[in-house]
């Protein structure tokens, strides 16, 4: 009883960790007419209307292009191959998408005198509340733009075909002044919803 047991148990293992992949990572990626995707020494490169960006993969894949098709395939069957099978095609799916719609992130900087500027077409000039001024660099794979919204306040749009420099540049600009909870000042992203907390004069009526 105790034999057969243990080799249900194996068979229950092999069932879901043999030859099983990624469901995700199965399914191909499309890429449309005016993009071209190349894959060369481990590296792949995606060249679109809106830029050119490179990847290394991991030499568990492989990628195969085929008629304005991407396929990715696992070249070994364990858990973690699986999870990179999905990766890299996620990976994959957001440097395609990257070069021909883009990303793009939208910040409002909302308190008394909070404004920002574009000095010199790579520096984000920002006036939030200090007694200085803050300069962010603007990389080179991002761009930025500085507009007014109908409440008057100021609207930060960062836009490019990296997903990821689009997000960690987005975040870096929030973390100069994160909205505080009281009132709501500081610099949120677009339609972000902060957990606002009852002042102590409004905490003190309550008693």
């Amino acid at each position: 009883m105790a034999v057969l047991l243990f080799s249900n148990v194996c068979l229950a293992k092999n069932l879901y960790w043999g030859p099983k992949m990624s469901r995700l990572g199965k399914k191909p990626v499309q890429v449309s007419e005016n993009v071209n995707a190349e894959f060369k020494n481990g590296v792949l490169e995606v060249i679109g209307p809106g830029g050119k960006l490179s990847q290394v993969i991991d030499d568990r894949i492989n990628l195969k292009i085929d008629n304005d098709n991407i396929f990715v395939e696992a070249l070994e069957e364990s858990r973690e191959c699986n999870m990179l099978h999905g990766l890299i095609r996620g990976l994959v799916v957001n440097m395609v998408e990257g070069v021909t719609k883009g990303f793009k992130k939208e910040l409002e900087a909302i308190g008394l005198g909070y404004k920002a500027n574009i000095d010199s077409g790579n520096k984000l000039v920002l006036a939030v509340g200090f007694s200085h001024l803050v300069n962010l660099t603007i990389p080179s794979t991002v761009k930025v733009a500085v507009a007014i919204t109908q409440d008057k306040n100021t609207l930060i749009t960062v836009t490019g075909a990296d997903k990821y420099e689009v997000g960690a540049f987005a975040a870096q600009i929030r973390a100069v002044k994160p909205p505080e909870p009281y009132k709501g000042f500081g610099i949120r992203y677009l339609g972000e919803k902060i957990i606002r907390k009852a002042g102590k004069a409004a905490a003190g009526g309550k008693k």
